[in-house]
């Protein structure tokens, strides 16, 4: 008796086990949660009358890459690629969020002062975006997320120049090299470590004044070597 009880238990169990079993395969397989998008974070200044008038800078969260975009409003738009290491995003992201990523951020003074420009701040994930504009603000994190950005673009327009003045002006190279030596003084490139193919190119090449190869030299030897310069 006790052997056919046992032998109906186990039985019973198997047929559960098995009704389980073709419960899961006949289930519908469910679909795959998809991968969050990564954010985007952007800076656009537009100041009439002054020049540059227009600026635009975007980073991403996920990638060196970043986009930059200075020129005249009357000029062609087009945004040209470049690239801002992860330290520095890592910074700008955080100081965003900081700020809540601009959701329901009101950042302007608010008071009667000169047109210093608009500026707005952007950022985006997926469908998700916010933005919010000011003329001049005192919000802490604001504003060194507005230096940070305001340094990348004089950074490329300073390596820009030298561009420049490599192809068509090899006797300007050293005042180009000054403003770039000024701004580096007062530490207002947040990545000069960009610059070094340039300057490099400059100190080796021999069509160029020497005082010219010789303030690039030193330039790059200084910000390969920050702490003994």
């Amino acid at each position: 008796m006790k052997t056919s009880s046992l032998r109906f238990l186990l039985l019973a169990l198997l047929a559960s086990g098995l009704s389980s079993s073709v419960a899961l395969a006949a289930a519908p397989a469910r679909a795959a949660s998809p991968a969050p998008a990564n954010a985007k974070l952007s800076y656009r200044r537009i100041f009439k009358s002054s020049s540059p008038e227009f600026i635009e800078i975007m980073v991403r969260d996920d990638s060196d890459a970043a986009s930059y975009e200075i020129r005249q409003l009357d000029e062609d738009p087009g945004a040209t690629p470049f690239e801002v290491g992860s330290v520095l995003r890592d910074k700008m992201f955080e100081l965003a969020g900081q700020l809540k990523n601009f959701q329901g951020q009101d950042l302007d003074v608010h008071r009667r002062i000169a047109n210093l420009g608009e500026k707005s701040f952007r950022w985006e994930r997926g469908a998700e975006s916010h933005e919010t504009k000011f003329n001049y603000t005192l919000n802490s994190a604001a504003a060194q997320l507005m230096q940070i950005f305001e340094g990348l673009a004089r950074q490329q327009e300073l390596v820009m120049l030298l561009e420049r003045r490599m192809k068509y002006d090899r006797l300007g190279i050293n005042d180009a090299l000054l403003q770039f030596e000024t701004d580096l003084n007062h530490k207002l490139l947040p990545e000069p470590q960009r610059a070094l193919p340039t300057l490099d190119q400059i100190a080796s090449d021999s069509r160029f004044v020497e005082i010219g190869r010789q303030r690039a030299r030193a330039l790059a030897e200084r910000i390969r070597h920050p702490s003994s310069s």
